[in-house]
């Protein structure tokens, strides 16, 4: 189930800075009677937050009596295109003046640093790019020996060099300002070199361990102003931690979410969207079993009520409903047993089975993609190459078309209505609001894979008896 209920309007409803108010003036030449708007970045969506009638001569201005909400990086939007971008920040009281021949070559900014450094920082990048042109060329062409690359290679290096110390005189003489928050959230993260133990060897983790340490160093979580940027950094570096600097399992994954929110819990803004970007993230997860730590922020942050300063009942219900229906079906969890009719009204429980696998299957007659899926799995229970027996449940109530398909795929394993149940509906006791819905449980009924597709479980398999045993191999033996 995707979570429809949400939208970023209720996300970014609580968020102001005590301000007395905007008013920003606007001068472009070659603009004259028409409407022009001013809008801003949340995350990855954008949103119009004023209007402005442009007269005769290119002049306009947007004011209100309360400050824009939120510090970031803004856009003038003309005829439904973006003109240019600008930084709003602490001082929302300034003027500008261009000309439509060029938006940023020609702004001039009064009364705002940070806008001037803003533009500046682009014309200083735009005439790097021009001057490292030339030199990419070279480095990138491939009929061109590496030794015939090398003095391109020196000359763009110093280009960079240039473009990182402008960078860093700005961030190191500006640090408030939008542009340095903007410049220092990109750069990289320089690694040091691992040190060596006392035997002598170099120490493996360290790297890993200093860079989790690290990772935000640049990157302050606690500030709302990276969540209203061009591209969203914030979501970006979330991803990022997680994905490339924890292994995926639930509990280490859970830890470094952890991480995420007490940094940016200082403020109230990003405490909510960082809970909700890592909420979201795992709520149908791409690796098997970390639904797990879905289960885990909504029990810590939503259902103890840390959230209830945003979200609203409608939304809680959704997000608890979506749990709940996730933890009765974790991987490594006990699968709970299923007791419904088989095509001759037979009661059949899935706890019967005493193979070493059972896969549960879970389809509708009229699916069509389970009519793709139950081929592959048919052939694979054919092979008898697992001790493995299919408990299917149909998911329709009619019993002549569970027949139908049973004799039309050829399923000789256990086949179920599931409308016909004396456990209650499998929907409340597995996540498996689509169909097909597979899971695998081992001769304990323990969960141990679940949403495999059928061609993938054969080499599923495969990898999880190797693993076994390679874990019974290590496992010392057993005193006598």
């Amino acid at each position: 189930m995707r979570i429809s209920v949400f939208v970023f309007s209720l996300l970014i409803s609580t968020g102001c800075f005590a301000q007395q108010g905007y008013n920003i003036k606007f001068r472009i030449t070659g603009l004259k009677d028409t409407t022009i708007y001013l809008g801003n970045y949340y995350g990855e969506s954008t949103y119009l937050k004023d209007t402005a009638r442009v007269n005769s001569n290119g002049e306009f201005v947007f004011n209100g009596s309360k400050s824009l909400a939120y510090q970031g990086v803004y856009f003038l939007v003309l005829d439904k295109t973006k003109i240019f971008e600008m930084v709003v920040g602490a001082n929302q009281q300034f003027s500008m003046s261009t000309s439509t021949a060029d938006y940023v070559r020609n702004m001039q900014v009064t009364g705002d640093i940070d806008n001037k450094l803003f533009f500046e920082n682009m014309i200083f990048n735009m005439e790097r790019h021009q001057e490292a042109q030339p030199l990419l060329t070279i480095i990138q062409d491939s009929t061109l020996v590496e030794e015939n690359k090398k003095t391109a290679r020196e000359a763009f290096a110093k280009i960079n060099d240039k473009v990182i110390a402008y960078q860093s005189e700005i961030i190191a003489s500006y640090p408030s300002t939008i542009t340095a928050k903007l410049l220092k959230a990109s750069q990289v993260i320089q690694i040091p070199e691992p040190p060596r133990k006392s035997d002598g060897t170099i120490d493996s983790t360290f790297q890993l361990r200093w860079y989790r340490n690290h990772f935000f160093d640049n990157f302050n979580l606690s500030d709302p102003a990276l969540i209203c940027m061009p591209r969203p950094m914030y979501s970006e570096k979330i991803t990022e931690y997680l994905d490339k600097l924890y292994s995926p399992h639930p509990d280490s994954i859970t830890k470094a979410v952890d991480i995420i929110i007490a940094k940016a819990k200082e403020n109230q803004e990003t405490y909510k969207y960082a809970t909700w970007i890592c909420l979201l993230k795992y709520q149908q997860p791409e690796i098997m079993g970390l639904d797990e730590v879905y289960v885990n922020i909504y029990d810590k942050y939503f259902a103890t009520g840390e959230m209830n300063f945003w979200v609203n009942d409608k939304l809680l219900k959704n997000l608890k409903d979506h749990a709940d229906r996730l933890r009765k079906s974790l991987v490594g969890k006990q699968a709970p047993n299923l007791i419904m009719q088989d095509a001759n009204f037979k009661p059949r429980s899935m706890y019967d089975i005493k193979n070493k696998y059972t896969v549960l299957f879970i389809f509708d007659p009229d699916c069509s993609h389970c009519k793709v899926e139950t081929p592959k799995l048919v052939a694979l229970y054919n092979k008898k190459k697992y001790d493995l027996e299919v408990y299917a449940v149909s998911a329709d109530t009619s019993m002549a078309k569970m027949r139908d398909y049973i004799k039309d795929m050829n399923m000789k394993w256990i086949t179920v209505n599931g409308p016909r149940t004396y456990v209650g509906p499998y929907q409340d006791l597995y996540d498996a609001m689509t169909t097909p819905s597979l899971y695998v449980l081992d001769e304990k009924k323990k969960i141990i894979a679940k949403k495999v597709p059928a061609e993938k479980l054969d080499e599923f398999l495969t990898q999880y008896e190797k693993y076994q045993q390679i874990k019974a191999q290590a496992r010392p033996p057993s005193k006598l």
